[in-house]
């Protein structure tokens, strides 16, 4: 993880002074987790997480409210801040904080999508397959999401199917062990990492 961290902080910068890094994956994948411990070893980066901007109409309906809340304001070398979506209100209450930081990281289905993309520096994918995300996701909810999961479950296919994100990261990891490799895009790393996610 230290390796990984120091690579993100040498890439040159990607959203004003901000070096955007995408943590992408299917949902239950461990972005969350993965992001938390990346953003330690980069001495506290800032996550925006993608759940705290998408809603129950519109769970790939944030890319308007990342760019003009989060996006635009880093790109011009100010803090930002977003407006949080409670899933138990169904509406948004509370605001987060982004600090234009060396690297701030964007964690969640789709962060790495084609919207996104032009103010990225790095896309990193949790490699692990949609039903076994899946199964992991539903362990960790409970039987009482189950019906959230089967429509979650088919609008995160028909998301990837129209604007995939794992062919452009150039970070693979992987979603049971751990194990942080270069993809085939981008510059190769000659370092592959373990970080212990088997119970994300």
């Amino acid at each position: 993880m230290t390796a990984l961290a120091a690579e993100l902080r040498a890439l040159p910068p990607s959203c004003g002074p901000v070096r955007l890094v995408a943590v992408d994956g299917h949902a239950g994948s461990g972005k969350t987790t993965f992001a938390g411990r990346l953003a330690a070893a980069l001495g506290g980066a800032p996550v925006v997480h993608l759940d705290d901007l998408a809603t129950h109409r519109e769970p790939f309906g944030w890319t308007g409210r990342l760019r003009e809340q989060v996006l635009e304001p880093l790109a011009a070398g100010r803090d930002s801040e977003y407006r949080v979506y409670d899933w138990t209100l169904r509406r948004f209450a509370g605001t987060a904080a982004v600090p234009a930081a060396p690297v701030v990281l964007v964690e969640g289905v789709g962060a790495g999508r084609r919207a996104v993309r032009p103010w990225l520096a790095r896309v990193v994918w949790m490699e692990l397959d949609a039903a076994s995300a899946r199964r992991r996701g539903e362990e960790r909810d409970g039987p009482e999401l189950a019906e959230f999961w089967a429509g979650w479950a088919r609008a995160e296919s028909a998301h990837f199917a129209a604007d995939p994100s794992r062919p452009y990261a150039a970070t693979r990891v992987d979603g049971v062990t751990g194990r942080i490799a270069a993809s085939t895009v981008g510059e190769p790393s000659t370092t592959a990492l373990t970080c212990d996610i088997a119970r994300i």
